[in-house]
């Protein structure tokens, strides 16, 4: 029952993002393309607000902090070095008659089983002991790795030495423009080096709308640091963490820290912290943050011949720098806040569905209403105030379609804040009503003190 009203839950969410513009499915014109979701006007605000958000508290509010913005294309070396290529995988496993293809960890969680520790093998005996069949009730083949990266060819020539991949992670990109970072504007350790962009990986089960999705957008810092004052620094980040997620308005008791044991930790890490998030659909991971040691610029100082160390100023103290990774999945967040700020109640014996967003985040501050459209007198009082409000805050929308209660749901649902509404008072005593979308209280305001 409680994983009913779970998806239930994720349904309600599902269905407000299409039906007010914040989330498309891909390509739905031609029936889709899975894992792929499309951005209406309200979410690609919404997602620029928290990743402008990210770069402020992280990058703007800091004075150790440098921005890069990397190629998605990179030349191979960068991802065999990395070790990508060899290890970026996953356990696949397919239906034996229609030749479906699932993740086996995903096959057995939604079994009930835990895969978390478990090898490719152990997984593959799970399956058998627990008579577990695919989605069409048939039997699975063993397991196999998948690798994830999306594989294609830059220039005419289609070869080996043509190949490249669209890049599964932006860290990549971070770490082959660390000596250009150095060299340019010397910075003391520790320093740290943001980026924000699109990431891609062939999932084979993309899932839970867009939780897990095919293509995606990260917000990632490569933190580099004297090798013994890693754990300093892991710390500073980590509450620096909670203190932005605290900014996304989400709940402090919704989420959850996860030492991550060594069998689960990617091949890189020395010590991972997953910030987990109750979301619908679970406890699942929000973002990580990762001890990556010095394996990523000892691996570019080894295969490209470039030094990589880090020389203090004023001695000839060399080392390569070590490194903490604070790493967000942009979709991740805008998920958890729309699940945390997703409410209904009742208004008038009326059920009401809202989004109680941070006003900071809100793609819509005000909502500026004349009382009736057919009234000229009013309409023009109306675009008065809608243009002093628009040249303030920006975030403003002009809405007359249908009649006010149904504005105030409609805009209930985008998360406005507040509505603003002009009436035939307005054009006496030049002032207005401001309804408050979570009280839904009304305040007659002076239009000058907007």
């Amino acid at each position: 029952m409680a994983k009913e009203i779970k998806n239930q839950a994720m349904e309600s969410i599902i269905s407000l993002a299409k039906r007010r513009g914040f989330i498309y499915q891909g390509s739905e014109v031609y029936g889709g393309l899975s894992g792929t979701w499309d951005y209406g006007p309200l979410g690609v605000t919404l997602k620029r607000n928290i990743m402008n958000l990210w770069w402020r508290h992280f990058v703007e509010s800091r004075d150790d902090m440098y921005g890069v913005d990397a190629a998605i294309l990179m030349n191979q070396k960068v991802w065999k070095a990395s070790g990508h290529v060899d290890t970026f995988v996953d356990p696949l496993c397919e239906d034996t008659v229609n030749h479906r293809r699932f993740r086996t960890d995903h096959v057995l969680k939604d079994n009930g089983i835990d895969p978390d520790g478990m090898t490719m093998e152990q997984m593959d005996a799970a399956i058998i002991e627990n008579g577990i069949k695919s989605v069409d009730g048939n039997p699975l083949s063993s397991s196999r790795t998948f690798n994830m990266m999306f594989k294609t060819n830059v220039g005419a020539t289609f070869d080996e030495n043509s190949v490249s991949y669209l890049r599964p992670e932006t860290a990549q990109g971070i770490f082959t423009n660390y000596k250009n970072v150095v060299d340019n504007f010397y910075p003391d350790l520790p320093f740290g080096i943001a980026q924000q962009g699109k990431a891609f990986r062939n999932e084979i089960s993309p899932r839970d709308f867009v939780f897990r999705s095919r293509e995606f957008e990260q917000m990632e810092i490569e933190y580099f640091v004297r090798p013994e004052k890693w754990e300093e620094a892991f710390d500073e980040l980590l509450a620096e963490t909670h203190l932005f997620l605290e900014s996304l308005g989400l709940p402090k008791e919704a989420i959850h820290e996860l030492d991550v044991p060594a069998e689960d930790r990617a091949h890189y890490s020395k010590k991972t912290i997953d910030i987990e998030f109750d979301y619908p659909i679970g406890k699942e991971e929000l973002m990580g943050i990762a001890y990556r040691t010095d394996f990523d610029l000892g691996n570019i100082q080894r295969d490209s011949g470039r030094n990589m160390e880090y020389t203090i100023k004023g001695t000839n103290e060399k080392f390569i720098p070590h490194v903490i990774e604070p790493s967000f999945g942009v979709e991740r967040a805008l998920m958890a806040v729309l699940t945390s700020s997703y409410r209904e109640d009742e208004v008038n014996g009326e059920k009401r569905v809202y989004l109680q967003l941070p006003e900071h985040l809100a793609p819509v501050k005000y909502a500026v209403s004349p009382l009736l459209k057919n009234k000229p007198e009013l309409v023009a009082k109306a675009r008065e105030v809608y243009s002093l409000l628009k040249k303030k805050h920006g975030a403003v929308m002009w809405d007359d379609n249908g009649n006010i209660g149904k504005r105030y749901r409609r805009q209930d649902e985008i998360g406005t804040p507040y509505c603003v509404v002009v009436d035939f008072d307005s054009l006496e005593d030049d002032s207005v009503t401001v309804r408050n979308r979570d009280t839904t209280e009304q305040t007659r305001i002076a239009i000058s003190q907007l």
